[in-house]
């Protein structure tokens, strides 16, 4: 009976704990998943699922492995450069993600301006949207122009709306098309100061985050290069068969789990701390 009225107590503990800290609901669309497929329509490959990248980071590991074992006949040797290769596909799109964003941050200025414009001579929401086609930056003309297909076909304007927001895959577009969509639901003549404003935001953020990119790079850089280093040193020497069987005991494996676990971690925590904050897409 001592031990039923401990449990209990103990329970009741542990909900009034719970209940002092606030659950905060996870934002939709911020899984890895999610992510994921956000980056690969920035880089370019809407057409390719998160299942795919899986089974390129499987097959890339698996050959790889083969690879490496047949040159140093050594598992542990192999099975370490296995591991580097599995992220190289997340890797490369999140890599192609990041400098298709980094060259849109460079025209979205240009994409309100002439935003603004349309709505100051009068065009609707739709033909302003539709005109960055053929007058909009090069970058962005194919995502324009297939809003104006949909919207000649269906004329469903927010329909419309939510598959350009997909095809771009961009917070900068989540908030210019929401702004839109809540000029054009409740009316307003303040759409062309709002869209002055935005533009204005966006040219400061760009001299500012191109600022401190630039002081950060050499950094970024020499970290990359000396996590990096260690491994190229060790492919060299892993031809050598006295390395190779070195690396073959258990101590050996030990020491590259080791050395793999202290890089990782080192990695990441020089990305936590030079990382600048990103825009995070709240407006799907």
């Amino acid at each position: 009976m001592g031990v039923v009225v401990g449990l209990l107590l103990g329970a009741g503990v542990l909900c009034l704990w719970l209940s002092c800290w606030e659950q905060q609901d996870r934002p939709r669309g911020t899984t890895r998943g999610a992510r994921m497929d956000d980056a690969l329509r920035a880089a370019g490959l809407p057409g390719v699922r998160v299942r795919s990248v899986v089974g390129m980071c499987l097959g890339s590991a698996v050959a790889v492995l083969l690879v490496a074992f047949a040159a140093t006949r050594s598992f542990p040797i192999a099975a370490s450069f296995a591991v580097i290769a599995a992220g190289a596909p997340v890797a490369i799109v999140r890599h192609r993600a990041r400098k298709h964003r980094e060259a849109l941050r460079e025209v979205w200025p240009e994409v309100v301006d002439h935003l603004a414009s349309g709505v100051r001579a009068g065009l609707s929401l739709p033909e302003a949207l539709s005109q960055l086609a053929v007058r909009g930056p090069e970058e962005l003309r194919e995502p324009f122009a297939a809003f104006a297909r949909d919207y000649r076909a269906t004329g469903r304007f927010n329909d419309c709306l939510d598959d350009l927001k997909t095809r771009m895959a961009d917070p900068v577009a989540d908030r210019i098309v929401e702004s839109l969509r809540l000029s054009r639901e409740v009316g307003g003549t303040d759409l062309g100061r709002l869209l002055r404003t935005l533009s204005a935001f966006l040219r400061e953020d760009l001299r500012t985050r191109g600022e401190l990119e630039a002081r950060q790079s050499w950094t970024v850089a020499g970290a990359r290069l000396a996590v990096a280093g260690p491994w190229v040193i060790l492919a060299l020497l892993s031809t050598r068969p006295e390395t190779a069987s070195a690396y073959s005991s258990i101590e050996g494996a030990l020491v590259l789990a080791g050395g793999g676990a202290v890089s990782t971690f080192a990695y990441w925590a020089m990305l936590r701390i030079g990382r600048l904050p990103d825009d995070v897409r709240v407006l799907r």
